[in-house]
């Protein structure tokens, strides 16, 4: 699981242009989402790092943990950045699927105040995926230059 999930992001080493440094930074150009685990252990270490986020295309699912995790004044987005919201849940070995009314609203704290009210204001977390994108998304989030 651990390689799906890098494989979803691109991201830059440091480099060195004339002799000066430029920062690195993590590009997230698409995340169907995954397991929450392997999410908040990549996004602890881009937290540590100081590393800027960009997300440049579809965060969905535990992807969207990355605005829990890392600050808010280093997450930038482009237009082609979507976030996509749902309610926590589980599978089981016969692949049954089970709602996590608990654990969804323990990630719905997490979020960033404007995000939890922009949820809020859809209805909540559900089964149903809930994008924020565009206008909405560039009013919480800064676009990136």
């Amino acid at each position: 699981m651990r390689m799906a999930v890098m494989k979803a992001f691109l991201i830059a080493a440091s480099l060195y242009v004339a002799g000066v440094p430029v920062r690195a930074e993590v590009r997230i150009l698409a995340s169907p989402g995954g397991q929450v685990g392997p999410f908040l252990d990549l996004f602890e270490r881009v937290r540590e790092s100081g590393e800027r986020v960009v997300i440049d295309g579809p965060c969905l699912s535990a992807c969207t943990l990355v605005l829990s995790t890392v600050p808010n004044g280093r997450i930038c987005v482009t237009r082609r950045a979507v976030l996509g919201f749902h309610a926590a849940r589980s599978i089981d070995r016969r692949g049954r699927i089970y709602a996590e009314p608990e654990a969804s609203q323990a990630v719905l704290e997490t979020y960033p105040a404007p995000v939890r009210s922009w949820i809020s204001r859809r209805g909540g977390l559900t089964s149903r995926l809930l994008l924020l994108r565009g206008r909405e998304l560039a009013a919480i989030y800064p676009t990136c230059r």
